[in-house]
């Protein structure tokens, strides 16, 4: 474990948070655990995404033992801060927590906060069901494991953990929506925050994962419990293709958290239990679905359906059940970009440096400034939504409100 101090934070980790066997669920690290953490994240194709956000400009090493966070904090002493945990996009197969994009310094430092950003396992080494192999939804118990963790040990980084915010950007929001319905994690936060979660992907059906484990076994050709890490990715592209050509939709990742699991996920759940007194902010980018050409031209028809009606709909139902929903759209389109408000734009608004973020496509022509001059007001509602429940007015090009009345 190492701790560097940048401009009077402390950064901590990589932490392993959790351990796991290959498609296994997850257990607690051993209170006598003396090996440093790996550093590692999930095994990983390059992401889709790469043409929009840019490659990451870090590199770290890619391994099974990947179940490890960071911690950024102004403090480690008594102060009881609110905690922002954060759950990173990728459609279930590429990202890290790890990533220099997920700096949590400037949230952390402008708002007197504790940040801690999560590895989770992707793919099929996540995601994966397959009878007799893997159960499905391990990424998402990785997760439970993490919150668990931070309930247990973010008082000893400064954080309250009883003021938890859980954050998740894409595949990362899909994940805190599904959160809400396992009764484990009650009373592990008290807020959420999903960016741009395109909620028409949240669970598949048994039966539906299961021709994709099928399809991943029959590409893999030897039990994947034997199969080495650069196998289980080449098999990972072929069963990709093969679910493109089932459903004909480009955006539908192949690895997908399963429906009617056990716990289950999914309707038939204590959602309404879960919510009941939780602030909820949800939101989207006017523009999310030019990340996704092959979807079509009709950029706002597809945004609209992918994203503002389904979190729509999920706004009026937490309503309904109890929580207090706020919601937002970022309008904002750099100069010189050809994608818009697109998909991912609001992150360097919240998180990382210029440095990690340098020659980002999707920033376009836009300076470092007018991109800090708009993050600094981006971070300040997602840190009062963190101390208040309440992200309070902001103004275009971020815009914000109430969630839909359901009275």
């Amino acid at each position: 474990m190492t701790e560097l101090i940048r401009t009077e934070l402390i950064r901590t980790g990589p932490i392993r948070y959790a351990t796991a066997e290959r498609f296994a669920r997850p257990g607690p690290v051993a209170a006598d655990e003396s090996r440093p953490s790996s550093g590692q994240i999930s095994p990983q194709l390059p992401s889709r995404l790469d043409a929009v956000m840019g490659p990451p400009r870090d590199d770290h090493p890619q391994g099974e033992d990947c179940l490890n966070l960071s911690v950024t904090t102004p403090a480690r002493d008594a102060g009881a801060r609110p905690v922002l945990v954060w759950f990173h996009g990728g459609g279930f197969s590429s990202g890290a927590g790890l990533l220099d994009w997920y700096d949590g310094g400037a949230l952390a430092a402008e708002g007197d906060v504790v940040v801690v950003t999560v590895n989770y396992r992707l793919g099929a080494l996540g995601y994966l069901c397959l009878d007799g192999v893997s159960e499905g939804n391990l990424g998402l118990y990785d997760q439970v494991e993490a919150l668990r963790w931070v309930s247990a040990h973010i008082g000893a980084y400064g954080g309250d953990p009883g003021n938890v915010t859980v954050l998740g950007q894409s595949a990362g929001g899909i994940s805190v929506r599904l959160l809400m319905d396992l009764p484990e994690v009650r009373g592990l936060f008290r807020r959420a925050v999903l960016q741009s979660a395109p909620l028409a992907f949240t669970a598949r059906p048994r039966e539906d994962s299961l021709a994709v484990g099928r399809d991943f076994a029959e590409a893999l050709g030897v039990d994947p419990r034997e199969a080495g890490i650069p196998e289980l990715l080449a098999a990972q592209r072929e069963t990709a293709l093969a679910n493109l050509r089932r459903t004909g939709r480009p955006m539908e990742p192949a690895f997908l958290p399963v429906a009617g699991s056990d716990p289950p996920v999914g309707p038939d759940t204590a959602f309404e239990e879960n919510v009941r007194g939780l602030d909820v902010l949800y939101g989207w980018n006017a523009d999310d679905m030019t990340a996704f050409p092959s979807e079509g031209d009709d950029t706002a028809g597809l945004t609209r359906r992918a994203y503002d009606e389904p979190l729509a709909r999920f706004g009026a139902r937490l309503a309904r059940a109890g929580a207090t929903v706020h919601a937002y759209r970022l309008d904002w389109r750099p100069a010189g970009s050809p994608f818009g408000a697109t998909h991912c734009l609001e992150l360097p608004l919240l998180f990382g440096t210029r440095e990690a973020w340098r020659g980002s496509p999707m920033l376009g022509d836009a300076s470092w400034e007018e991109t800090e001059a708009l993050g600094k007001a981006t971070r300040a509602a997602w840190l009062t939504f963190a101390r208040t429940g309440d992200p309070g007015p902001t103004s275009a090009p971020l815009v914000s409100g109430p969630g839909p009345d359901v009275t």
